[in-house]
């Protein structure tokens, strides 16, 4: 007798922040972005690591790319192309959603998004909000980002966290507005919380078994697609040190970067990836996808 063949493991999402160290959010304080023009900038040798590992696991991933970045490495945003990967947008210059004004908002993703379009030759149509600075307080981003063209977000994170965070929206895509997908990178229910499950700091200081274990239980429990992301940075140890930092900032960038590399070329041969929009705007997206994430359990 033939038994009913089980449901495959889903493809999970694969992303990369295209930023480089002195961006993040957390070094604002340390350093004034007047004087990024000034520092030594390393995404272009991290990203053409990122992209020889990729081929090398035949891997397809998105990348949120700074308008800033693109407008002075256009080479970076032509090899990520040429690479059968996803081109989407990071905004232009690193400012948090959550900081700026409607207009000012729409100037940073519209400028971002056409010249990315511009020097990939490509759509751009996924968005990630720097450090996840979409919230209850600037809900209105979103409709911004229709109006702009965009299809989806990746831009809340449902977690509760001391600079981000919506912990009671959904954990999986859902509709935010007519045409706009919302795609948060993924986190585990347990219990009465979500716990972060997709990568960054928590996935540098956390064992990578269980890392890997709880991308297993949304893949086999949940059976939703998760949403995996990093920044070229973090596969940088050789990055040079920031100083004056204090002890939490320290410890949040740093920790484990030695070992980011060899992480993520384990987890890319762990399980099924692929980039978002073939993902959640394709034909892998389950008719019931949308409807099931709405719950937030």
């Amino acid at each position: 007798m033939l038994m009913p063949a089980k449901n495959p493991t889903p493809r999970n999402a694969m992303s990369i922040d295209v930023e480089d160290y002195f961006q993040v959010s957390a070094f604002a304080p340390y350093i004034r972005r007047e004087d990024w023009n000034g520092l030594e900038c390393r995404v272009e040798r991290n990203i053409a690591s990122i992209l020889a590992l990729l081929a090398e696991k035949n891997v397809k991933a998105t990348f949120f790319t700074l308008g800033w970045i693109a407008e002075r490495y256009p080479q970076v945003v032509k090899a990520i192309v040429a690479g059968g990967h996803e081109l989407a947008s990071h905004g232009y210059g690193h400012e948090r959603a959550s900081d700026l004004s409607p207009a000012a908002f729409l100037e940073d993703i519209a400028s971002a998004k056409k010249l990315l379009e511009d020097l990939g030759g490509v759509p751009v149509v996924g968005y990630r909000a720097p450090s996840f600075s979409i919230g209850k307080g600037n809900l209105w981003a979103f409709d911004v980002l229709r109006d702009a063209g965009y299809r989806y977000s990746s831009s809340v994170y449902p977690i509760a966290h001391d600079h981000y965070g919506m912990p009671d929206s959904p954990r999986f895509a859902y509709p935010v507005r007519e045409g706009l997908l919302e795609i948060p990178v993924t986190t585990l229910r347990m219990g009465s919380k979500n716990l972060p499950s997709s990568g960054g700091g928590y996935f540098r200081l956390l064992p990578y078994a269980l890392s890997r274990w709880m991308i297993r239980r949304v893949n086999e429990v949940d059976g939703q697609s998760a949403v995996f992301y990093f920044h070229p940075w973090e596969i940088d140890p050789g990055q040079p040190r920031v100083p004056g930092i204090d002890a939490k900032t320290r410890f949040r960038h740093y920790v484990n970067i030695e070992r980011t590399h060899g992480r993520i070329a384990r987890l890319l041969e762990d399980f099924r990836w692929g980039r978002m929009d073939e993902i959640f705007l394709g034909r892998e997206s389950s008719p019931g996808a949308v409807e099931r994430s709405l719950s937030p359990a």
